[in-house]
């Protein structure tokens, strides 16, 4: 097989495919995700955009597996991580739906981990920060002790904690919020993972700090090769770091596509609404007299049992048919898709 023939190969075998994926709890009359469907290409970082309840973590646990027990799960999510030949199981990838729990356990930490949003809650505050990562690689990983810590300063290294063998020692509450964020993707990475998902994990630190912890995941995906799931309610921090984004509201995709036609060409009314929300680098003060841009109204359990599009109550560009038919996705150009019946209006 040339060499253009296998990067072919690949292309068309994604690491993640999603499809139709729903899923309710028990305590909600509606679901928390709606027919979601999309690919995550080896190695790519792909950006989840949305408000607060727009499905952003349902999601993420459900790749997971990490969902409640009253929650009812339907689709498929299909994990390939090397790609594969024929029309077998291998070429398809193994469906993460069909997982028992102890087949679950084989896939978490080891070929798909996540960063949390306070990585200093998902810590143990009596063990020391190099044993925590470092029960990470016995799970599934066998080696000698020396190894082993080897390994894990070699990963604290690797996401800019220098001095290495002193935070290995400490405890958490021995580092700041900028170290434990490290500490997270390093336990992160512990396994070589090919795919992390991040979950909203700059959203306690200030600007400079959230800037460091992005170039860090930026590194990780490009020397570890590692997929990057990044979830985020900031439009700002996918700017220059991620290749594409999804943009969900109500638990469905409204538009998708890469980062530079999404943030240049918006098309859907909602994505438009949450890149005016987003901060401006502009020096100068916003005048006393400005109103700042806000998103009109709120989603209501009525917006969601409506047989119209989930956004219409909010959207200013709604027209009769919205009200009456739920939009499907349609692709507007290479890689660009949005369900919307007016897009770019």
């Amino acid at each position: 097989m040339s060499y253009s023939s296998a990067l072919a190969s690949i292309a068309d075998s994604p690491l993640i495919r999603v499809r139709e994926l729903k899923v309710q709890y028990a305590a909600c009359e509606q679901a928390a995700l709606f027919g979601i469907d999309f690919d995550i290409a080896r190695g790519e970082i792909v950006g989840v955009l949305g408000e607060s309840g727009s499905g952003k973590s349902t999601l993420a646990l459900s790749i997971l597996g990490l969902l409640p027990d009253d929650a009812s799960i339907q689709g498929s999510i299909f994990f390939q991580e090397k790609p594969g030949e024929g029309c077998n199981e291998r070429a398809e990838g193994q469906d993460l739906l069909q997982f028992d729990e102890s087949r679950w356990r084989a896939v978490r930490g080891a070929k798909i981990s996540m960063i949390f949003q306070e990585p200093g809650l998902s810590l143990s505050p009596v063990m020391r920060i190099g044993d925590q990562i470092a029960e990470v690689l016995r799970a599934h990983r066998h080696g000698k002790a020396k190894q082993c810590k080897e390994r894990v300063e070699a990963i604290l290294r690797q996401v800019r904690l220098v001095d290495a063998h002193r935070v290995y020692s400490a405890y958490p509450h021995q580092l700041s919020g900028g170290q434990l964020h490290r500490v997270a993707i390093a336990q992160a990475l512990a396994c070589r993972p090919a795919l992390v998902i991040a979950d909203e994990p700059t959203r306690s630190l200030d600007v400079s700090l959230q800037t460091e912890i992005l170039n860090v995941l930026r590194e990780v995906n490009r020397e570890a090769g590692a997929a990057l799931l990044f979830i985020t309610h900031n439009p700002a921090l996918l700017a220059g770091f991620a290749d594409r984004v999804i943009v969900m509201y109500a638990g469905r995709i409204v538009e998708e596509g890469p980062v530079a036609q999404i943030f240049l060409r918006p098309l859907h009314p909602y994505t438009k609404a949450l890149l005016q929300l987003a901060p401006s680098n502009s020096r100068h003060a916003i005048p006393a007299d400005r109103r700042l841009p806000v998103i009109p109204g709120n989603l209501t359990q009525s917006d969601y049992l409506a047989r119209g599009c989930v956004f219409e109550s909010r959207c200013a560009a709604r027209t009769t048919v919205c009200r009456n038919d739920s939009p499907s996705a349609v692709t507007t150009e290479e890689s660009h898709r949005v369900s919307c019946f007016n897009y770019g209006n």
